[in-house]
């Protein structure tokens, strides 16, 4: 790695000590590089100019450092299905540094799977195949459809085993994001009443994140209105494609805005809002329809934790951050609405367009349709058989639309995925690495996933939800 552009630099690593434990990756045995992510290395500035794949494999599975990295696990602590926890952290990850593709700009590069931590309680910090393959898969998914997520950079084969439920191959996943803050990243430093620590935090998210709020009369109030803000787009844009995080715990909600940790995740097939993948989530608590709740509930946390940064009055800064969490429902469901208008094919808003949009979840729900073919029918005029009724409404409700078939067929397709990274498809890919090590299912699905709104006649297939025999009932977490 001798070009100066994969020079990593410095960012949460300049913050006090006590914010991480320094420590280098615990070397493997066989580094071997499944998937690189060339385009994404180019939008971050990386030069591979002379790197082959063992080289490529040496750096990302934590066996030789790039220039300027100064690994960090850090900490962090969190509510775990409501259950607070003081002492989290990465129990599995490194983050090596931090890249400035542009001015202003700055992204994390972790290793995921990379060895223990001071943070691993028990664990042995590794991961297994499946994991960091539906990881890559998903995270890349979700940002082919437009929502904020980390993004893989890489992912590599350890060349060792791995212990779970049975012994399965390890590797190494490489993500990139905007930040690996979390809400449990505050609440490690409040929970120790360490104002200063929180403080600290709290400038470094702003500064990273939301320089707007820098100016504010009330910079800490601002920055909590921005992350609500932010999280009422996001997982309004969750709901839209029917995807369910599965485990929405504290510790696993970024303050950036994006999605990260996806472990027990999934995509719905038929449409059912209280829907649960997670064998974690027995209680239904971060069910599909739950998700906005949980969003809500970990935002009190946020906010708890930025009380004492709001002034001296304990009641006034009580007060200012129940109005700015009360905000969220309208929040959502102003993106909620706009988001699913657009699904529908609505350019202008009416206000019986919320009772338009009830109306076809409901039918979807007692039809057991598939929530992405549905909506990608709509596209082309197909609406559910037994959805009847609703159809004439929609169809009159189009009729006072301006724009063109035309174009509000091209619009809709714009917005209505025909692929998603759907279990059953996740699984057969994990089964062909894990038990015969062919990662061609892998790479032929990832490049199908890379395309959602296209139209890809070779892969049609891909868009097919699963036969009864294919349905995945329950997700895992990896860990």
């Amino acid at each position: 790695m001798q070009d100066s552009r994969l020079l990593l630099s410095t960012g949460y690593a300049t913050l006090p000590e006590r914010f991480f434990a320094r420590l280098a990756p615990t070397p493997v045995a066989a580094p071997r590089l499944i998937r690189f992510n060339y385009a994404l290395a180019d939008e971050l500035g990386l030069s591979t100019e002379g790197l082959d794949e063992a080289a490529l494999a040496e750096i990302f599975a934590g066996n030789r450092l790039p220039p300027g990295a100064e690994p960090i696990a850090m900490a962090y602590a969190g509510h775990q299905f409501g259950h607070f926890v003081p002492q989290l952290g990465d129990g599995r990850a490194l983050l090596l540094g931090e890249v400035r593709p542009t001015p202003g700009e700055a992204r994390d590069i972790q290793l995921k799977g990379s060895g223990r931590t001071p943070y691993s309680r028990g664990g042995d910090g590794r991961a297994a195949l499946g994991p960091v393959l539906r990881e890559y898969l998903v995270s890349e998914a979700m940002h082919a459809l437009g929502i904020p997520a980390t993004r893989a950079l890489a992912a590599v084969l350890t060349g060792e085993t791995v212990y779970r439920e049975s012994a399965l191959p390890g590797a190494i996943l490489t993500r990139v994001a905007a930040s690996h803050v979390r809400v449990g990243s505050f609440q490690f430093f409040a929970a120790r009443g360490d104002a200063a620590a929180t403080r600290s935090l709290a400038d470094y998210v702003i500064a990273r994140h939301y320089p707007a709020v820098a100016g504010a009369a009330q910079p800490i109030l601002a920055l909590l209105e921005a992350v609500v803000e932010r999280q009422a787009a996001l997982i309004s844009r969750w709901m839209q494609v029917g995807f369910i995080h599965g485990v929405m715990n504290t510790d696993n909600m970024a303050v950036s805005g994006e999605t990260i940790d996806f472990g027990p995740c999934a995509f719905m097939d038929a449409y059912d809002p209280a829907k649960v993948f997670s064998s974690i989530d027995h209680g239904g608590r971060y069910a599909f329809a739950n998700q906005p709740n949980a969003a809500t509930w970990n935002l009190a946390r946020f906010a708890e934790t930025l009380l004492p940064l709001l002034g001296e009055d304990a009641d006034r800064a009580i007060a200012q951050a129940t109005e700015v969490l009360g905000s969220f429902p309208a929040r959502f469901a102003a993106h909620w609405h706009r988001g699913m208008r657009a699904k529908l094919g609505l350019e202008r808003e009416e206000d019986l367009d919320i009772t338009l949009i009830e109306g076809l979840l409901d039918a979807m729900h007692r039809l057991q349709a598939d929530f992405t073919l549905t909506f990608r029918g709509l596209c082309s005029d197909v609406v559910p058989a037994g959805a009847e009724d609703w159809e004439r409404q929609w169809r009159a409700r189009l009729g006072r639309e301006r724009r063109s078939p035309e174009a509000r067929t091209l619009a809709m397709r714009a917005v209505n995925p025909a692929y998603i990274p759907r279990n059953h498809l996740i699984e057969r890919v994990i089964v062909a690495a894990v038990e015969r090590e062919d990662f061609a299912p892998f790479a032929e699905l990832l490049d199908v996933l890379e395309r959602p709104f296209e139209e890809q006649a070779r892969f049609a297939a891909y868009a097919d939800p699963p036969l009864p025999e294919e349905r995945v009932l329950r997700t895992f977490c990896g860990t």
